[in-house]
């Protein structure tokens, strides 16, 4: 038996999932917010027991040690010496890295370097690896790329219409994100509806605040809808999804506040999507209030958030010549069951016909008909289950 800890490190956070493997028996969870920023929020659930401390947090590496002091604090564990391995989501793993791989000094450098592909994520997540590394030098340490499940699409779908020479010589091309979530949300579907993962076709909907659709065939990604970085595919919480590239020396011209390409990149990833639009908040919940209050804006951002999405429901049905099933997940697809049904009943051609009765917040499975020819469901993601798993697969 060994105890592994999953960890998602943000710009400013760090969520984390202790486990006993290999009976994948989570011991406990926790997230600590606003790392760098005075009266930093630690909070760690056990059981039934949660406990939440208020302290000034300056870095990740101080964020790990009050994590891992925490545990041995409350009794969930004795001593840092029962802690065999840690996985770290990192989400762009480019062309190097196609599956979950060992870190070292070598593997760090290149999360680094990949940090242009995922500017919001990588340098983040690299913060977290470091911490561990120098607080824990000595366990398995272990990278769990976003991008991983998605280096089984095919060239077709990967590829962008450009000069060859952008990719040979660049590396320019679709890498896709959320993997972890799309692997696992697609396998939970085929154990789920009783049937081998190899025999389905799966449309995967990882809707939060940011979000991405995956075709899944056989268990394999074949297209998806983020792109070479996060910023593409559906319109999402802060940020725009697909645009007309022309766009950028346009706003340029116009706009005096955007001088360069990145200054409308950052436009587009932090002040887009949901927010830009309904000019309320990048949370689906405050969007939906705004419409009970008759807010045009949040109308217009709640309907242009549908269309995007059923669009890219749309071409996978094309992708995959038609499809068993589809899943939601992440917290708008998990939690927010009017927007299930809006996305069935807008694509009832299909063959998606929603339960009423199933098609309620927190339920788990099928939340389609009898008769559907299409299986909805609705399925809370595990990344860190995957990223346990994937940990536990060096130490076996």
């Amino acid at each position: 038996m060994s105890k592994t800890i999953a960890i998602n490190a943000g710009s400013s956070s760090l969520k984390w999932q202790l486990y006993e493997m290999p009976q994948e028996e989570v011991l406990a969870q926790g997230l600590i917010e606003r790392v760098g920023l005075p009266q930093s929020i630690s909070t760690v659930k056990w059981g039934d027991e949660k406990d939440t401390q208020t302290l000034d947090i300056p870095n990740h590496e101080e964020a790990v040690k009050i994590l891992l002091d925490d545990l041995i604090r409350l009794g969930i564990i004795s001593s840092y010496d029962e802690i065999t391995g840690v996985g770290h989501r990192v989400v762009a793993g480019g062309e190097i890295f196609k599956k979950s791989t060992l870190i070292d000094d070598k593997v760090m450098e290149e999360i680094a370097e990949l940090s242009e592909l995922a500017p919001l994520h990588n340098p983040a997540n690299l913060q977290g690896i470091k911490a561990f590394k120098h607080l824990l030098p000595n366990i398995t340490s272990v990278a769990v790329f976003d991008t991983a499940f998605h280096t089984t699409m095919p060239e077709k779908a990967f590829r962008y219409p450009m000069p060859n020479k952008y990719y040979t010589d660049y590396s320019v091309r679709k890498y896709g994100a959320h993997g972890t979530s799309h692997q696992y949300v697609s396998q939970k579907a085929a154990e789920i509806l009783g049937k081998d993962i190899k025999d389905l076709k799966i449309i995967t909907c990882h809707l939060g605040n940011g979000g991405s659709i995956t075709a899944v065939d056989g268990g394999k990604s074949v297209d998806t809808s983020m792109g070479f970085t996060p910023l593409a595919g559906i319109m999402m919480g802060t940020r725009s999804g697909d645009i007309d590239p022309s766009i950028f020396p346009y706003i340029i011209s116009k706009d005096e506040n955007l001088e360069t390409a990145q200054d409308v990149v950052d436009m587009l990833n932090k002040q887009s999507g949901l927010l830009g639009i309904s000019d309320i908040s990048s949370d689906m919940r405050d969007v939906e209030a705004g419409i009970k209050e008759g807010n045009e804006k949040a109308i217009l951002a709640y309907e242009m958030y549908l269309d995007r999405v059923e669009k890219y429901i749309g071409q996978y049905f094309a992708v995959l010549n038609g499809a068993d099933a589809v899943v939601f997940t992440a917290g708008v697809g998990e939690n927010a069951a009017d927007i299930r049904e809006r996305v069935a009943t807008d694509l009832s051609w299909f063959g998606l016909t929603i339960d009423p009765v199933k098609n309620v917040r927190g339920f788990e499975g099928v939340i389609s008909t009898d008769d559907a020819k299409v299986k909805v469901l609705a399925i809370p993601t595990d990344e860190e289950l995957v990223i346990a798993r994937d940990v536990q697969s060096f130490q076996n």
